[in-house]
């Protein structure tokens, strides 16, 4: 059997007395397109930053590719790419001088960078201002970019916070069948989002964190039949869309819906 692509054991981080992530257990299978769901402040980022070397856990163990986080980080970030919340940019580099950069830091030649380079600023729509700053970019742009960067030594998993973030429809419909071929070619992604509607169609497993702690995990198959099996007037064969399952393992069905501005109302 195949080792898990991305494994956290019991793996927590604290921030003085907050504890951010507590004691958060997943396996990601080679070759899966897998969601890490929760509402805003629940450890989706500082979760992600374990798993890919940001941030160290405060206790607990994060293995990629079969490697030790805390033991091979170096070797480990040579296969994955990050795609983090802040994105990260330089500002004052063109889009391809960015791009050079990045092929160059994870030691690709000088004709592969320059190809993949050309290449995914066609892909990405960017190549029609080579002298613009990244810093003149507009979000979008950047967003774009900085998924450019993530995949141009072609990593083995991937790592998206957020990637739909401020990009504009025809571009996520460009961006969803390149991750959607990654996943064919054998690749792993681990995207955390908030449009359910792109978990629900891009992923097969998901996970869902709420105030630190892990409250769901499996296929989406796995998670509808658990959450319909315990919601009265469910039918059996009724399929539930990932927004039910969602709202219902964080509580988001009550207070919530009941609660009124007065003066909207």
């Amino acid at each position: 059997m195949n080792s898990p692509a991305i494994s956290a054991q019991n793996v927590t981080r604290r921030f003085g007395d907050f504890v951010a992530v507590d004691q958060v257990t997943f396996d990601v299978a080679p070759g899966q397109f897998f969601g890490f769901l929760g509402p805003n402040g629940a450890g989706k980022s500082t979760t992600i930053k374990m798993l890919t070397g940001l941030l160290a856990p405060s206790s607990g163990n994060v293995h990629v590719l079969g490697e030790d986080m805390s033991r091979n980080p170096v070797a480990i970030k040579q296969q994955i790419g990050v795609v983090p919340e802040g994105m990260a940019l330089f500002g004052r580099l063109t889009a391809a001088e960015y791009l050079r950069f990045v092929a160059r830091m994870y030691g690709l030649d000088r004709q592969t960078t320059r190809q993949r380079t050309e290449e995914l600023l066609e892909f990405m729509h960017l190549a029609n201002e080579p002298k613009k700053l990244v810093t003149d970019f507009s979000h979008g742009m950047q967003k774009k970019l900085a998924l450019a960067a993530a995949v141009i030594h072609a990593p083995r998993v991937l790592f998206l916070d957020e990637p739909f973030e401020g990009v504009d429809a025809v571009a996520a419909v460009t961006l969803k069948n390149m991750l959607q071929g990654m996943i064919a070619r054998g690749a792993t992604i681990f995207l955390t989002s908030h449009v359910l509607e792109i978990v629900e169609r891009l992923c097969s497993h998901v996970a869902i964190i709420s105030k630190g702690r892990l409250v769901a995990n499996g296929s989406l198959e796995e998670l509808r039949h658990g959450v319909a099996s315990r919601l009265p007037g469910t039918q059996g064969d009724e399929k539930l869309t990932l927004e039910q399952i969602f709202l219902n393992v964080v509580g988001g069905n009550s207070a919530d819906e009941a609660q009124e501005l007065s003066w909207l109302a």
